[in-house]
């Protein structure tokens, strides 16, 4: 069995380096990223132009390039790592994948509690790009807006048997959960998990955007959902998408009290990475004005640098036009109380 083993992750690695881009020059970074948008065609092809160094890209999920990052070990390609989730981010410092590197210009762009905390030596393992906020979308016509207005709610009785929400155990909720966590601390935490179950109109199942057209359909009266994924919605040409958000209405919880929990996407520099310098130049021109729009609009989410704002119009009409109060809990910190949270999820029954 063992050598079965053994044999089966050593083809694994060949098959993974066999895939891997080709052999490194200064003019050429090696990109994994789980970004998919066709915003990012330009957004590379800028850097290039004014850099002139070369992008290669391999596309896969978060979790397949953490598993390709660990397969390949020290003879790993990359240069570059784009991760769409700060707990994948989290879970890809801890386990050793990412480089930390000290870069005056991405900390003075980027605020210090979208980006990891920095090593001994000052150096940063990753930072965000861009940001979403976990929001709360209702059915206009049977739900008051104030009973939806802070996270707590969605555990309160007065919300019994309207409740969608998608999988707990799912990065963007275990990263929600753990931000309340934090506020509430672990007993208030598993009392409103708890509620939350109790208040479900079904089981949990299906990714954000079912969530939204379940409330639009009648299945359910309050969800949760990223904000992008409205804003997809709401960006479409196809009239049944534009009826649900019709329907529904959104609300950015907490603005009374923390403020609403956001997640990021974004980069980090590869551990064994053979060109640093030029992965590092990426992430700083990540974080310029042009390339912050690319970035943000490619997914329908806000620009993290300072000083960048958008005109993404899905967006301004979620808003209103005006900002909103955003958590400042680190989200580098929140992967820590992860475990913890799963195992309150466990208890209360949420699936």
């Amino acid at each position: 069995m063992l050598l079965r083993a053994a044999a089966l992750a050593t083809s694994l690695s060949a098959l993974l380096l066999a895939a891997a881009p080709a052999v490194h020059a200064q003019g050429v970074i090696n990109l994994y990223s789980a970004r998919h948008y066709s915003t990012d065609e330009s957004l590379y092809n800028d850097f290039t132009k004014a850099t002139g160094i070369q992008i290669r890209r391999v596309d896969a999920d978060d979790a397949g390039i953490i598993a390709r990052l660990k397969a390949e070990g020290s003879a790993s390609p990359a240069d570059v790592i784009l991760l769409v989730d700060a707990a994948r981010l989290w879970r890809g410092e801890q386990d050793g994948l990412f480089l930390p590197i000290r870069s005056k210009a991405l900390d003075e762009a980027i605020p210090p509690n979208l980006r990891a905390a920095p090593a001994a030596d000052g150096g940063v393992a990753w930072f965000g790009f861009s940001t979403r906020a976990r929001v709360i979308v209702y059915d206009k016509i049977k739900v008051k807006r104030e009973d939806v207005d802070t996270y707590e709610k969605l555990g309160d009785p007065r919300n019994k048997g309207r409740l969608c929400i998608r999988s707990g155990s799912h990065p963007y909720n275990l990263s929600l959960f753990s931000a309340v966590n934090a506020h509430l601390g672990p007993e208030k935490t598993e009392a409103w998990l708890k509620g939350m179950v109790a208040n479900m109109a079904r089981a949990p199942k299906g990714g954000d955007t079912d969530q939204i057209r379940a409330v639009a359909s009648g299945e359910c009266q309050i969800a949760v959902t990223n904000s992008y994924y409205l804003a997809r919605l709401m960006r479409s040409g196809t009239p049944e998408d534009r009826a649900v958000t019709e329907r529904v209405g959104v609300v950015f919880p907490d603005q009374a009290s923390w403020g609403t929990h956001v997640n990021v996407a974004g980069g980090a520099v590869a551990r064994h990475s053979k060109n640093v310098d030029g992965a590092t130049r990426f992430l700083e021109y990540l974080a310029s004005p042009a390339a912050q729009n690319y970035f943000a609009n490619g997914n329908n989410e806000w620009p993290v640098a300072r000083g960048v704002t958008t005109d993404n119009p899905a967006l301004k009409a979620m808003t209103g036009g005006r900002s909103f109060k955003i958590d400042d809990t680190p989200v580098g910190t929140l992967g820590t109380s992860q475990v913890q949270v799963q195992q309150m999820l466990d208890r209360a029954g949420f699936k």
